[in-house]
């Protein structure tokens, strides 16, 4: 990615990554689900604060990019499970950084946040 401002948005692979996990709740998604495969309502439970609506529109959002597998069971009640894709794993690896990251600064980040706020 360089300065210019006439580089094409989907040509650089920072902004199409940030499209696949932007938002509040997709980096968290990709966390749980890099547990393995889950339920609707575990992944609900795992994540207090998130709306039914909103959790099912980021499944959607990244089932759509392909970096979550949904998959119905044939069963009744129907079971359905999300799981990470072969790219939403190679995903939460390059992730995985950044988590590293925000934990190494955790203490000094969260105090500056305070502050502002």
């Amino acid at each position: 990615m360089n300065g210019n401002s006439g580089v094409d948005h989907d040509a650089c692979g920072m902004s199409v990554a940030i499209d696949v996990v932007g938002g509040k709740w997709k980096l968290h998604l990709m966390w749980v689900l890099g547990a393995g495969p889950q339920r609707f309502g575990e992944i609900r439970r795992l994540l207090q604060g998130v709306s039914e609506k909103v959790l099912a529109e980021n499944l959607r959002q990244m089932e759509a990019s392909g970096v979550v597998h949904r998959e119905v069971f044939p069963e009744i009640p129907p079971r359905v499970e999300y799981s990470l894709t072969p790219i939403g794993h190679e995903l939460a690896v390059a992730l995985r950084p950044l988590e590293e990251w925000g934990d190494k600064h955790r203490v000094e980040l969260l105090g500056n946040l305070a502050s502002v706020g």
